[in-house]
């Protein structure tokens, strides 16, 4: 796969998720309009159970990610492709049927014996749930066919799906709300629909894609065994991960009220924005660094990996930065609601701080992945879901929302710490230093040093279109000087400037 095609998928990927997250974060107010906070609160429990649900996956989606990436260099491995695909799709699909019916028969104990409504009636939360169960179970095997697509180098196809399915998804549940039922009966009625058309589509664009064979496609359990151990690691990773991550809400839906809850979704939300340029990043380069790996090209490897760094640290840090320092801002431009401001901007702030380190330390992650090193990850998870849950218990009896946020800072920041130092004793050793002090250290450096130039002149008062402008202008003296200090991306504005002098030239004469 060439640099262009990386590059292409690395703008696709960004594009589809820019306006998934862009529809997301706009529609959010008008959810909580027409639900109401304690609704919201409802839906915030969806998004858990949706993550919870990821344990099923037990690596099944980064392994055939990984498998199609390796085996689609071989031309004569077209049926062992065709195979693999069938045997993973007919586990994945048991698991979603299981992981929906469980959600269905504990919707009375979550629904009577967990939430803390006050508006809401148990009946009403139950039917929510029940909906729920059938919502995952049809939404989730997709995940297993993006992974698929993602590995085959399709990912331009799956992003223009991906970007569609999300408008659909979202516009379509504010007009049902709008124009027949403000209710969350409605609401995920809509989204069944929605799943059932993005898991077909996103099937029939897998097998349409594999190399056509003679031989009919078959369940071969042969195949899981050479995976096994990639398989079995990943599995271990993915369920200390969604322990540390849902961990919080799991919590805090039972300690705070429903609204309260609501508001930490809330914040929830718009963090979860960080990760707009990551995955496409991440979904770009790690088949490219598979394949880097599987042809024992290092030096490749190296400058791809620090490039991609230094590349995630600019995309993340300065819109990151400007979040922490301005979140009482954004989120009255947001919601025009003080009430809503009061309650959620210390707790926003703090949750972008821990997105954007776990952001960074996607590509290290995809790197241990491309050797199929999967101890180090799963280790590391399983020591802080030892300490931190507890933590978390702890820190939330005690300071409530804002004590649950600043766990996730600390599980990324020992990540960022330990972590990268740990993997880089194995893989490309010595690399540690220039992940801290070039990849991160210095976009860092300057976005903060940016960000507090901008707390000098924001305006105490004014309308939202008044603060709206200011923090479009706070945006771009962040995020400039940071782009033309990180050598990575300085080189490639330069080029272009370049290539646009080129050709201006070419023109007059």
């Amino acid at each position: 796969m060439s640099i262009s095609v990386v590059r292409k998928n690395v703008v696709a990927n960004f594009i589809s998720n820019g306006w998934t997250a862009l529809v997301a974060v706009l529609l959010i107010p008008l959810y909580i309009k027409f639900l109401g906070v304690e609704a919201w609160g409802v839906v915030g429990i969806y998004v858990s159970l949706q993550s919870v649900c990821t344990l099923l996956d037990v690596g099944l989606s980064a392994s055939l990610n990984r498998e199609l990436a390796r085996l689609s260099l071989h031309k004569d491995k077209a049926q062992e492709m065709r195979n693999l695909v069938r045997t993973m799709e007919l586990i994945y699909w048991s698991l979603a049927i299981l992981a929906g019916a469980t959600i269905f028969a504990l919707a009375p104990v979550i629904a009577r014996h967990w939430v803390r409504a006050s508006q809401l009636s148990p009946a009403i939360i139950q039917n929510a749930i029940r909906l729920m169960g059938l919502t995952i179970c049809l939404q989730w095997p997709f995940g297993l066919y993006a992974g698929g697509l993602s590995g085959l180098q399709r990912q331009v196809l799956l992003s223009g799906m991906s970007a569609g399915i999300a408008a659909l998804r979202g516009l379509g549940a504010v007009l049902v709300l709008w124009k027949i039922s403000p209710t969350l009966h409605a609401f995920f009625w809509w989204q069944v629909g929605v799943s059932v058309l993005q898991t077909c589509l996103a099937g029939l664009f897998m097998w349409h894609n594999l190399p056509l064979t003679e031989s009919a496609s078959t369940f071969q359990s042969t195949l899981l065994r050479r995976t096994w151990r990639f398989t079995a690691g990943m599995s271990g990773f993915a369920i200390a991960s969604i322990i540390i991550s849902q961990m919080d809400k799991v919590i805090l839906s039972r300690m705070l009220s429903l609204e309260m809850f609501g508001y930490y979704v809330l914040a929830g939300a718009v963090a979860t924005g960080i990760y707009l340029p990551v995955m496409p990043i991440f979904s770009a380069l790690y088949p490219r660094f598979t394949q880097l790996v599987s042809l024992g090209d290092k030096e490749g490897l190296k400058e791809l990996y620090h490039h991609g760094c230094q590349l995630m640290s600019v995309m993340i840090l300065p819109i990151s930065i400007v979040i922490v320092f301005f979140s009482k801002e954004i989120l009255f431009i947001w919601t025009g609601n003080s009430t809503t401001v009061a309650r959620t901007h210390l707790i926003l702030s703090i949750l972008v701080i821990g997105t954007a380190l776990n952001g960074l330390i996607h590509l290290p992650h995809a790197l241990q992945l491309a050797h199929g090193w999967t101890k180090l990850p799963f280790s590391l998870n399983l020591v802080l879901v030892i300490i931190l849950v507890p933590g978390i218990i702890l820190m939330t009896s005690m300071y409530g929302a804002v004590g649950a946020a600043f766990i996730w800072v600390i599980f990324n920041g020992a990540l960022a710490i330990v972590g990268i130092q740990l993997m880089h004793r194995r893989l490309l050793r010595g690399e540690q230093w220039r992940w801290y002090f070039e990849d991160v250290g210095l976009p860092l450096a300057v976005s903060v040093g940016m960000a507090l130039l901008c707390l000098l002149i924001v305006p105490t008062e004014g309308a939202r279109i008044q603060l709206l402008m200011f923090l479009a202008g706070a945006t771009l003296l962040v995020a400039g000087p940071t782009l033309l200090a990180t050598p990575v991306t300085r080189a490639g504005f330069v080029s272009y400037v370049r290539s646009l002098r080129g050709r201006a030239l070419n023109v007059s004469q």
